[in-house]
């Protein structure tokens, strides 16, 4: 009988994968583009576009909610610029070009 072995992929690969869906490339043309299955990326996108759990709605003092939400949103935002950012340095070593240092987008 012959055994079947699965592939395991990193929590930052499952991550740029559903970023790049979410920068507007399809689901089937990114999935094609890195080697997996489309119902795979599919459940990955659904898995990571789910909203966080955490919100203000803990007691808290009234004024206290719209600070803790716009640092989680900022936050949020952050780390996917971050990640845009790695994906385009990835890019640029990819297709043989320097990134240009200070160059803000």
């Amino acid at each position: 009988m012959k055994s079947v072995t699965r592939k395991r992929y990193t929590s930052e690969f499952k991550a740029q994968a559903v970023e790049l869906v979410s920068l507007g490339k399809r689901v089937p043309e990114v999935a094609q583009d890195l080697g997996i299955g489309t119902s795979i990326l599919y459940g990955w996108v659904r898995h990571l576009s789910q909203p966080a759990q955490l919100g203000s709605k803990g007691l808290r003092a009234v004024g206290e909610e719209p600070e803790a939400d716009e640092l989680r949103r900022l936050r949020r935002e952050n780390a996917n610029l971050k990640l845009e950012n790695d994906i385009l340095k990835k890019a640029a070593v990819i297709l043989g070009t320097k990134p240009q240092p200070g160059v803000a987008r």
